[in-house]
C-alpha cells in the first residue's frame, strides 16, 4: 500500500488578516491564504510557461515536497540533503531567485518515508514577523527573515510508515500543528514568540493521517478543524477543546478540507483510493491454466507474475500499485503455507468483487455553526466520485474541482455538488500536488511534470499543458501575479 501525503476557494468569512495577506500578494502556508488555493490577487496569471517561457527565474534546490511559502519580498522552502544528511530551511529572493540564506538542522535520525516522499515535505508557514517550519524528524523551528534562529520546539518524530506530510499554519498568536500516527495522536499549539505549548490535544481515535489543519472564524469564533481517520473534528482555538464533530470519514486521510463562507468542502479516500482502482482476478482456473506450472493445483508465491496487480492506481513508475506477489499475498494465503488454493483464491476473487462498493469515499459540504455531533444533521451534500486520493479539493468561483491520478478533473457546483463536467487532462500519471486557482484559471500539476491549465466554469476547457520536464510533487503557490512551481530539482517562478 503506498500513502504519500504532500501532500485540502473564495472565503466569504475568514479571518480578516488572512484576507489582507492575499491583498498583498503573499501566499503564507500550505495552500495559500486560509489554506484554500485561491489568490484573491487580481493581477493576471501566466497560461503558457515553461524553462524558456515566460521563466522570471529558476533556481536549483535540494530535493523536498515542501510547497512554496511566500510573504513580501520573501519565498521560504525547505529540503532535504541526502548527502550530509541535514534538514534545510531556504529563503529565497522574491524578485531574482537568489538564495538569501540556507539553514540547517541537523536529527539525531531521518524518518523514513515512501520513495515518493521526503524529509522535507510539510510547507513552512509565515505571518509576516518570522517563518515556521515543521520536519517530521525533528519538530518545529522558528527563523526571522534574516536566517536567525528564534527558538526551537523538539518532538518526537511520527510512527507514520511512509512520513510526514501535515504541515504548520499559524493561527492568532499559535502556531498549530496536527500529528496522527500510530497511536498518540495529537493537535498542538504553541505561541508563535516563544514555542511554548500553550495547549495539546489527544486524538485517542486518531491513527495514520496526514491532513494539515484549518483555521477557520464563523460566527465571532474561532476553530482549528481537522480531518482524521473516522472523524472530522473542529476544536476551539482558545483551549482545543472539541467544538463538533462527524464521523463515518475513510480510516487514513491525506488531503485538507477548505473553507467556503458558512462551509467546509472535504474530500477523502479509502485505503486505496477509489474503488474503480481495484483489480479483479480471473477465476482460479483461467489463471491456474498459465501459471500453476507444476500442476499441483495451487498457486506458489513464486509463480504469480510479479505485475499481477490488484490494485492499480494509474500514477507514474506504477508508484503506489499493489502487486498479489508481494506484501498483499499475506493477506490472501489464510494458512500460510506459501501457496493459494482454490478456496483462497475464490475468497480473493470474491473480495476483490465486493470490495469496490465498499470502499468509503466521500467529497462533501458541511455547515460550521455546529455543537457536538453534526453527522446528521450539518452535511449540505456528499457524493462519492472523482474523489482524489492525495490532492485536497479546490473550490473557486462556486465550482468543487477534484483531480485524480491519471489526470482526470471532476467539476462539481459547490452549492449542491451537482457534477457539472468529469473529463480527462490530457497529461497522465500521479497527481500528488493540490489544484490552485486564480485569475479565472485552474492549474493542475503532475507527477510527470506537466502542468495543464483549465479555464474555470461549467464547461471543461484546457487552455495550455506546459511541460516543465521534472516531476511535480509539491503544490504551486501564487502569488503577486507570479505562479511558483518546485519540480523535484528547481522552484521556477513563472509570469507574464
Amino acid at each position: 500500500m503506498f500513502r504519500f501525503p504532500t501532500l485540502a476557494v473564495p472565503v466569504l468569512a475568514c479571518v480578516a488578516t488572512l484576507d489582507v495577506t492575499a491583498a498583498d500578494g503573499n501566499w503564507p502556508q500550505f495552500r495559500g491564504p486560509s489554506g484554500r488555493g485561491v489568490t484573491t490577487d487580481a493581477r493576471p496569471l501566466p497560461v503558457d510557461f515553461g524553462p524558456t517561457s515566460n521563466l522570471a527565474w529558476k533556481v536549483r534546490l535540494p530535493r523536498g515536497c515542501s510547497s512554496p511559502c511566500v510573504w513580501g519580498d520573501r519565498v521560504f522552502v525547505t529540503g532535504f540533503d541526502s548527502m550530509s544528511g541535514e534538514l534545510q530551511t531556504i529563503c529565497i529572493n522574491r524578485q531574482s531567485g537568489q538564495i538569501l540564506w540556507q539553514r540547517p538542522t541537523t536529527a539525531q535520525s531521518i524518518e523514513k518515508v515512501h520513495e515518493i516522499n521526503s524529509p522535507a515535505t510539510p510547507t513552512p508557514a509565515s505571518d509576516g514577523d518570522a517563518v515556521y517550519v515543521y520536519f517530521g524528524s525533528f519538530g518545529l523551528v522558528c527563523y526571522d527573515f534574516d536566517g536567525k534562529q528564534r527558538w526551537v520546539h523538539p518532538l518526537p518524530t511520527p510512527r507514520l510508515p511512509f512520513g510526514t506530510a501535515a504541515s504548520p499554519i499559524v493561527a492568532g498568536n499559535l502556531v498549530v500543528l496536527n500529528v496522527d500516527q500510530q497511536g498518540d495522536s495529537y493537535l498542538l499549539a504553541v505561541d508563535r514568540r516563544t514555542g511554548q505549548t500553550v495547549w495539546k490535544r489527544d486524538r485517542v481515535s486518531f491513527q495514520r493521517g496526514w491532513c494539515t489543519p484549518v483555521h477557520v472564524r464563523h460566527n465571532d469564533s474561532d476553530q482549528i478543524v481537522v480531518l482524521g481517520g473516522q472523524r472530522l473534528v473542529a476544536y476551539n482555538l482558545a483551549d482545543g477543546s472539541e467544538r463538533w464533530w462527524i464521523t463515518g470519514m475513510p480510516p487514513f486521510p491525506i488531503s485538507t478540507p477548505v473553507a467556503v463562507g458558512d462551509r467546509l468542502i472535504v474530500s477523502a479516500a479509502d485505503e486505496f483510493g477509489e474503488g474503480d482502482n481495484v483489480v479483479r482476478p480471473p477465476a482460479f482456473d483461467v489463471f491456474a491454466k498459465d501459471h500453476d506450472k507444476d500442476e499441483n493445483g495451487m498457486i506458489a508465491r513464486a509463480e504469480i507474475p510479479a505485475d499481477f496487480l490488484v490494485v492499480k492506481r494509474g500514477a507514474s513508475d506504477d508508484a503506489g500499485d499493489v502487486a498479489l506477489g508481494g506484501w498483499f499475498f499475506g493477506r490472501v494465503d489464510k494458512n500460510k503455507d506459501g501457496s493459494l488454493d482454490r478456496r483462497e483464491w475464490n475468497e480473493l476473487v470474491a473480495e476483490m468483487t465486493r470490495w469496490p462498493a465498499e470502499f468509503n469515499v466521500l467529497v462533501m459540504s458541511v455547515r460550521l455553526d455546529g455543537e457536538g455531533d453534526v453527522t446528521k444533521s450539518h452535511v449540505v451534500w456528499r457524493e462519492t466520485r472523482g474523489v482524489p486520493e492525495v490532492p485536497s479539493p479546490l473550490c473557486y468561483l462556486d465550482r468543487v474541482y477534484l483531480v485524480r491520478n491519471g489526470g482526470i478533473v471532476s467539476c462539481r457546483d459547490s452549492h449542491t455538488g451537482r457534477l457539472m463536467y468529469q473529463q480527462r487532462l490530457g497529461a497522465g500519471g500521479g497527481y500528488y500536488a493540490s489544484p490552485v486557482g486564480g485569475d479565472g484559471k485552474v492549474y493542475a500539476a503532475s507527477d510527470r511534470g506537466v502542468v495543464t491549465v483549465i479555464r474555470a466554469g461549467d464547461q471543461f476547457e484546457v487552455l495550455a499543458r506546459n511541460d516543465l520536464g521534472e516531476p511535480i510533487r509539491a503544490t504551486p503557490a501564487i502569488a503577486g501575479g507570479r505562479l511558483y512551481v518546485r519540480t523535484d530539482n528547481h522552484l521556477f517562478a513563472f509570469g507574464n
